[in-house]
């Protein structure tokens, strides 16, 4: 009896979790194709219309070119902070390094600093550097939110990746690099796939440092979002539009890595 009592008890709650998650991302699907009347009104049964993308693909908004630069800073940044990332938790893990816990320690205590925190010597920087407004400047600011998190993360799978691999390869006359190449990124690819969606995620949906280091040309869609504001009020079917080209890349991003990952995580238990 308990234990059908607790079986229903799961499902309520896995139930309740589901409608929390979706409910809200129905309500941005929805009213992406809906009027601006339909959403006040708050009908259910609308004509769908695709006039809403129309419009935030026209000046003054060009959301199409947010997309881009949100697509770029966010490739950016994970391209180059996985390999930084991997060679750094590889030396970490493999190498007796004086100060080690104290260097990682450090590592972790930056992500407890608030990015508002540290914004403005990042413009004051950029500004006298002429990175402001640009996508460079800010890849290399998200470099410094993910660096940290990829590293710990990467470390930790190659800290379960058996010595005795790399042993025999060194002993048969195998690089450094043959090594890392060969056997560690095949056995830590789950690692390295985890630590892309989540930089991926933290750069994409960056709002903070967007805001304060761009103005107009380097403009993300987090910002770009922001715009969507007029006498009557905000443009709601506008943003919602806008929110459906934000979870796209997100959705298609995860359903490729998916595999991937499970590919890799079988090939580590190997």
């Amino acid at each position: 009896m308990k234990s059908k009592v607790w079986i229903t008890f799961q499902w309520f709650c896995m139930l309740l979790l589901a409608l929390i998650i979706l409910v809200p991302i129905y309500w941005v699907m929805s009213a992406a194709f809906k009027e601006y009347v339909d959403i006040y009104a708050g009908r259910w049964l609308f004509i769908p219309t695709l006039d809403n993308f129309k419009k935030i693909i026209q000046p003054p908004y060009a959301v199409h070119l947010k997309f881009l630069n949100s697509m770029v800073v966010a490739l950016g940044t994970v391209a180059i902070s996985l390999p930084l990332a991997l060679f750094a938790a590889y030396g970490f893990s493999r190498f007796r390094l004086r100060f080690e816990k104290t260097m990682m320690v450090l590592i972790l205590a930056t992500q407890f600093v608030p990015g508002i925190v540290i914004v403005l010597p990042y413009f004051l920087a950029f500004r006298d550097l002429g990175l402001y407004d640009s996508l460079f400047g800010l890849i290399l600011v998200n470099l410094s939110v993910v660096m940290p998190f990829a590293v710990w993360m990467i470390k930790g799978f190659i800290d379960r990746i058996p010595l005795d691999v790399e042993e025999s390869a060194l002993v048969d006359g195998a690089s450094r690099w043959r090594v890392i190449w060969d056997h560690v990124l095949p056995l830590a690819r789950p690692g390295l796939i985890t630590a892309a969606v989540f930089g991926f995620i933290l750069t994409w949906n960056d709002f903070n440092y967007s805001v304060i280091l761009t103005s107009t040309k380097a403009v993300t869609l987090p910002v770009g979002m922001a715009l969507f504001s007029a006498e009557e009020g905000d443009l709601w079917h506008l943003i919602a539009a806008t929110g459906v080209l934000v979870m796209i890349p997100m959705f298609l991003f995860s359903s490729v890595i998916q595999k991937h990952l499970a590919t890799g995580s079988s090939g580590a238990v190997r």
